[in-house]
């Protein structure tokens, strides 16, 4: 009976750990639709609205910094449960925890460039990059929702993730070329915060990729 007991228990620490990591990823996910939002209104010129949207972002990142401390505390009191298991979720949290920097250090490049010039070609990318980014954190979401009850579609959303990653990661090469085809209808300085810009977005999407593989690996503790 002591046994039977011993397992719920570390069945229900389990389940409200990953409770939490689950409204982690939901709290990402809405940094990531704030960030897209912004970046299609400052493609419209609509810097101030723009910025609206990113102080929203600043305030909704400092409430995933709050869950990163609870999830902490509830894997320091499973701590001499589950070792590997714990382990393996303590890195997903703290991925998810730097998805959400890249996410906000990506929003202050929007806030830095302002008003300043930026080609119309350049913007439409970042639009569609943010748009692909939250198709990937929608399929983080998913994906960790199921690892408990479906370790199996767990695992295919985490696949799905990867290949978001892969289209951004593309997308962001493609841009890099574009700093050259106007590097001379821009200011050098709005050029150096834009290439910073899609430095974060496409980090944001490597530190989704890189959660998938916890997932996957979680998924098979099941």
């Amino acid at each position: 009976m002591a046994k039977k007991s011993y397992a719920w228990f570390e069945r229900s620490r389990r389940t409200k750990l990953l409770d939490l990591a689950q409204e982690q990823i939901t709290t990402a996910l809405d940094t990531v639709t704030l960030l897209h939002m912004a970046m299609q209104e400052v493609s419209q010129g609509k810097v101030s609205v723009a910025q609206k949207h990113i102080q929203k972002l600043f305030v909704v990142e400092e409430e995933i910094d709050r869950l990163r401390t609870e999830v902490f505390k509830e894997l320091s009191k499973g701590a001499a449960l589950f070792a590997d298991y714990r382990e393996d979720l303590l890195h997903l949290v703290k991925r998810l925890d730097t998805f959400a920097d890249h996410v906000k250090d990506a929003a202050r490049c929007i806030v830095m460039i302002g008003e300043s010039k930026v080609v119309d070609e350049i913007w439409n990318k970042a639009v569609h990059i943010t748009s692909t980014l939250v198709d990937c954190a929608t399929a983080l979401r998913k994906s960790i929702e199921n690892i408990s009850p479906n370790p199996a579609e767990a695992v295919k959303g985490a696949h799905k993730v990867e290949e978001f990653e892969a289209s951004i990661d593309k997308e962001y090469l493609a841009t890099k070329s574009l700093f050259i085809k106007y590097a001379d209808q821009m200011n050098a300085g709005v050029l150096i915060i834009l290439d910073d810009m899609f430095e974060f977005l496409e980090e944001a999407a490597d530190m989704s990729a890189d959660t998938a593989d916890y997932i996957v690996t979680l998924a098979s503790a099941e």
